[in-house]
């Protein structure tokens, strides 16, 4: 059974001082029936870890390298994430496919180097606007999937996030049959690559624009087993409504 799965993704957003949004999140969910992971700008992983303390949140990283040290001015490996205190870390989010060009290939390495420094990998996939529009969306979907993900994938560490382009931050979502086609082809590929056990024990996220507007209707669609949620997941007031719709999705 696979245990559903509540992320944030703070971006390049978050001081020392919104710290304060995880202490509200540990005292509304002081023992949460769903996973919760809050990954924070590379500077607060440290501190956002101190600050649980003993509740199951995890913290994750937003980004690695794919090499354990070197040469990388600016860069920050896996390993220095898990000595940080991070237990996960988001990878290929359309952001850095875009902005920083990231191949599939350089996503799939950077993985492998997170699976070796025990790290949860959360893997993105997701179609822009134009490819949606021209019937493309499944096969661009599993050519990231056959290429980011490492053969030596788990269920354990390894989860994926929908998340189409065209959604993320626009308030546009789409349609419950739209998600729930992306997700069901993603688990079928996934049970075809490495079978039964591992394909069907990967969570699988939704992500783009989900509030707690929608976020009931988005946890009802099969194969939805949680979101990667990104301005919502900010502020605990927002985050919090989320991770109880997610809680009574669950049962």
């Amino acid at each position: 059974m696979r245990r559903k799965l509540a992320a944030g993704n703070w971006k390049m957003n978050g001081l020392k001082a919104e710290l304060d949004q995880i202490d509200a999140l540990k005292a509304s969910h002081a023992t949460p029936s769903v996973d919760l992971l809050l990954c924070p700008p590379a500077t607060l992983v440290t501190s956002a870890a101190a600050r649980l303390g003993d509740h199951p949140m995890m913290i994750g990283g937003q980004d690695c390298h794919m090499e354990h040290s070197g040469a990388y001015t600016g860069d920050i490996s896996a390993p220095m994430l898990a000595d940080a205190g991070a237990r996960a870390v988001i990878l290929g989010h359309s952001e850095r496919r875009e902005a920083h060009e990231e191949s599939d290939e350089m996503i799939r390495a950077k993985a492998s180097a997170a699976h070796r420094a025990g790290l949860i990998t959360v893997i993105c996939v997701g179609e822009s606007l134009a490819q949606r529009e021209a019937a493309n969306t499944l096969d661009i979907i599993g050519g990231q999937l056959s290429a980011s993900v490492p053969d030596n994938s788990t269920g354990e560490n390894l989860v994926i996030a929908y998340e189409p382009i065209w959604a993320i931050g626009t308030g546009k979502v789409p349609t419950t049959d739209q998600i729930g086609e992306v997700h069901d082809f993603m688990r079928d590929r996934l049970e075809r690559r490495f079978g039964a056990g591992v394909g069907r024990s990967t969570r699988l996220l939704y992500g783009g624009s989900v509030k707690p507007g929608n976020a009931a209707e988005i946890f009802a669609v099969s194969n939805v087993d949680g979101a990667l949620v990104g301005g919502a997941s900010l502020k605990a007031a927002d985050f919090s409504p989320i991770i109880e719709a997610l809680e009574n999705s669950a049962g």
